[in-house]
């Protein structure tokens, strides 16, 4: 097995789940709704708590141990997709990209679930009942707010059209994406990416949505070309450890 191409492929699921998570928590005490400050915490715990379990598995094969990768590390040296680093000052961006994000989480878990790698493997199938909360409660709330006023469904569509061209991030090819492949450690990207619009299309058809497919992109996140808005998110969730590395995060 090709360490380096595993590597990759964990770095990305970690940064992913550590940058949303954080976005997440952003929103705890400020959310529309007492439920929704609960359900956003939990739900930004959760994300955080699966990249640590990652992070640590990078450092049983070697890398350093979570505090260093997630402290220490510039914007250029995280793999997370794009979309998960924006910042979102209204709750209907929150929301959107939650839903968005986790669908995505959803499918990738599942092929990771018959993944050939066995950590990969049991990470997917233990996680799977959170990832499964995450995608309820995403659909949900956009289902409800969207039976709701006009008001409330033009700004989740705003909300949407400003947040769907970063979802062709959340599938960017890997540059070892024929050896992940061959090796039968996760299906190639254009799979997982039809997955996800076969899962997210009828659903927001449904609440009366409809994006263009094809107007998916926003890629470079996985080789670290990231918006400026990640760079302080990481120095802002880097400032306990800076002030004591030897504080437990």
């Amino acid at each position: 097995m090709d360490s380096k191409s595993l590597k990759e492929l964990v770095f990305t699921l970690a940064d992913d789940m550590l940058v949303v998570g954080h976005r997440h928590s952003e929103w705890i005490g400020l959310g529309p709704l007492l439920e929704e400050d609960i359900s956003f915490a939990s739900i930004a715990q959760d994300k955080v708590g699966q990249s640590r379990v990652l992070y640590n598995l990078l450092h049983s094969w070697g890398e350093p141990n979570a505090d260093i990768l997630v402290f220490t590390r510039k914007a250029e040296a995280f793999q997370n997709c794009i979309l998960a680093e924006l910042p979102a000052p209204d709750y209907e961006l929150a929301l959107v990209r939650h839903f968005l994000f986790d669908e995505a989480q959803a499918v990738i878990y599942a092929d990771l679930k018959s993944s050939s790698q066995p950590d990969l493997a049991a990470f997917a199938t233990k996680f799977a009942g959170e990832i499964k909360y995450h995608t309820l409660h995403g659909r949900a709330m956009l289902s409800r707010l969207s039976a709701g006023s006009e008001d409330a469904k033009a700004r989740l569509q705003v909300a949407l059209d400003a947040l769907w061209p970063f979802c062709g991030g959340l599938f960017e090819a890997s540059p070892y994406e024929a050896t992940l492949e061959a090796e039968k450690i996760i299906s190639p990207s254009a799979v997982l990416k039809a997955r996800w619009l076969a899962q997210v299309m009828p659903f927001l058809a449904k609440c009366g949505y409809f994006p263009d497919p094809d107007a998916l992109g926003q890629e470079g996140g996985r080789i670290g070309l990231h918006t400026p808005y990640l760079q302080p998110m990481l120095t802002e969730m880097s400032e306990v450890y800076n002030l004591d590395p030897s504080a437990e995060w």
